[in-house]
């Protein structure tokens, strides 16, 4: 009986041109089962943060712009009188009239209230509450017949010892949604005086998230030594009309009288 035929092991050389189509093939395919890798991974949360120096109590009002598309998202602001037996001397955040909806967590809800003068680490979302305007540092001193009273009504001035690297918590609108964030602020005081210096500044770019005061994309060793020029920043606007009451005097601050919540 004859042996049954077996194919050939010789291997066989394909031409250069079958050669070239096969790894096309294998390419296209690998590529293709990447990109549906790709396509299955969950969006993730992504925190943009940006280095900043900017003492905002020698410059013009700052406007600050969390997510660098050319508008305002916040005003950061000095302002102050002085009278025959009054003076005042305050830095404040408001929202600017392109996004008068934007608001800091605040001690209280109305009025001007004393900005929360958060830690690192806080959370800043939903659930906490937000107010317009706001004051980050305030010294008066009043002066009467016999009399003479000076006092800091804040979180951030500390009594007159001030406070480095606090934290604004910040609730802004990005397309109609609402986004969080953070702004980093110094305050510095030498007797009855102070400055406010803004150090960096981000935000979370999923709508209605949650981010961690001092939380980057990049850890702040990373970005040591980078600083942004303060004239991009540093954009003169005028205060809103309703913070002139804040420049009446002992009569225009309404806050003055009321005890700051402890520092969170």
């Amino acid at each position: 009986m004859n042996q049954s035929s077996r194919p050939s092991r010789t291997p066989v050389t394909l031409s250069d041109s079958i050669n070239g189509h096969l790894n096309r093939y294998a390419l296209a395919a690998g590529a293709a089962g990447v990109g549906v890798l790709a396509l299955a991974q969950p969006s993730q949360a992504r925190i943009v943060y940006s280095p900043a120096h900017v003492n905002f109590s020698q410059h013009p009002p700052v406007t600050l712009d969390l997510n660098h598309d050319g508008i305002g998202d916040f005003i950061l602001a000095l302002g102050g009188r002085a009278e025959s037996n009054f003076a005042s001397q305050y830095a404040f955040v408001y929202s600017p009239r392109s996004n008068p909806g934007n608001e800091a967590i605040a001690t209280a809800q109305g009025g001007y209230e004393p900005a929360v003068a958060l830690r690192a680490g806080s959370r800043i979302g939903p659930g906490r509450l937000f107010n317009g305007e706001d004051i980050l540092a305030a010294h008066y001193s009043h002066v009467s017949r016999g009399s003479s009273s000076t006092n800091w009504e804040d979180q951030w001035a500390n009594g007159g010892k001030g406070l480095k690297d606090r934290y604004l918590g910040l609730k802004f609108m990005i397309r109609g949604k609402v986004h969080f964030g953070w702004a980093r602020v110094t305050v510095t005081t030498s007797g009855k005086n102070f400055t406010a210096t803004l150090t960096g500044y981000a935000y979370e770019t999923i709508a209605n998230k949650s981010i961690i005061a001092g939380e980057t994309k990049e850890s702040d060793a990373e970005v040591a030594g980078k600083q942004v020029n303060p004239t991009s920043l540093a954009v003169p606007i005028p205060a809103r009309q309703s913070l002139g009451m804040l420049a009446l005097g002992a009569q225009g601050v309404p806050w003055r009288k009321k005890s700051a919540a402890a520092t969170q």
